[in-house]
């Protein structure tokens, strides 16, 4: 079992810590997010939750409300396949479709993550201009 709450500044260092674990969509160089980029995030307009597993950060999910973008949405390696994805983005879109309509984010093509938001009903709008990325879009 898992609990999702709201994330802290606190939980920043748990949460860059999944950031670079994960296997897919991965960081080419892990400098360019830091800790910091996390705490400036949480100081603008923004949603953002982590799930717990035996009181440890198993996922977290990030949303720019301003910028109508899903910045973050990882799980650890090992707590894969659990269902904490599905939660987190439920739990966030719940939020965030009571603000706005659409939402976008950026993916890699051909990837878990990819079938991940395309079953959650996104829908791929363009790719980035270097080919590397999916814009995808979710509408209320």
């Amino acid at each position: 079992m898992f609990d999702i709450r709201e994330m802290r500044p606190s939980d920043v260092k748990a949460a860059h810590e999944v950031r670079l674990a994960v296997r897919e969509n991965r960081l080419s160089d892990p400098s360019v997010v830091t800790e910091q980029d996390y705490h400036d995030f949480m100081a603008r307009d923004t949603m953002s939750w982590m799930c717990e597993v035996d009181g440890r950060i198993a996922g977290f999910v990030m949303v720019d409300v301003e910028k109508q973008n899903l910045w973050a949405l990882f799980v650890a390696p090992e707590h894969e396949g659990k269902g904490i994805g599905r939660a987190l983005h439920e739990r966030m879109g719940a939020a965030y479709f009571a603000l706005k309509q659409v939402l976008r984010l950026n993916t890699e093509p051909n990837t878990r993550a990819s079938r991940f938001y395309r079953n959650a009903g996104y829908t791929e709008i363009s790719v980035t201009p270097d080919g590397r990325e999916l814009v995808l879009q979710l509408t209320a």
